[in-house]
């Protein structure tokens, strides 16, 4: 059979079927985004999309799998984003704490293919976002109910995790409408060469 047969083929069991790829998607996307509280594995989705929607196009959204960071500028700086909710998409009896990861890493993968093997941490700069409602209108889709926490990665200190109240000793919370403006203000004191 030739690839356009092949291809025919597809589509003739896919229209007897009545669903197919696009289908797929539309259904993962709303049983794993269509309520207000997202699951911690996919909650990183969330704040990486709203930032990048923030950020674009000055910054491209080049987050993947084990990835050293999740933007980079076209000048080669490069920013991680961090995120933390309140309120769990399981039952909770209070608040969550905010914990960020800042430990530095044994290396990275630079284009998803070369590993470098350097310790420490490849973003320039980190933006932690906190999403900090607990109460019932809590909506971790909702951009306008994230906190985000600009910092340039030499102001981290060496630990491994991080709590918000430390954050919040070295950096200003900022709206979504200002995280832009924030991030250029920061990227500004930051060389792209610093590793």
């Amino acid at each position: 059979m030739t690839e356009g047969a092949i291809e025919r083929t597809a589509h003739i069991v896919q229209a007897e079927r009545g669903f197919g790829t696009a289908e797929v998607i539309t259904k993962v996307t709303e049983a794993a985004f269509g309520k207000p509280l997202v699951t911690n594995v996919l909650r990183g989705q969330i704040a990486e999309a709203i930032v990048a929607l923030a950020l674009e196009p000055e910054w491209d959204w080049c987050s993947a799998d084990y990835s050293g960071w999740d933007f980079e500028r076209g000048d080669g700086l490069r920013l991680e984003v961090k995120q933390s909710a309140a309120r769990q998409s399981w039952g909770t009896s209070k608040p969550s704490k905010a914990i960020f990861d800042v430990a530095a890493r044994t290396g990275h993968w630079e284009g998803g293919t070369e590993w470098i093997a350097k310790v420490g941490r490849p973003a320039h700069l980190y933006v932690f976002a906190h999403h900090g409602i607990y109460e019932d209108h809590a909506d971790h889709r909702d951009p306008s109910q994230w906190d985000f926490y600009v910092v340039p990665t030499s102001a981290l200190p060496d630990i491994k995790q991080m709590s918000l109240g430390t954050i919040k000793t070295i950096a200003t919370a900022v709206c979504v409408d200002e995280l832009a403006a924030a991030v250029r203000s920061i990227a500004n004191d930051v060389s792209p060469t610093i590793r």
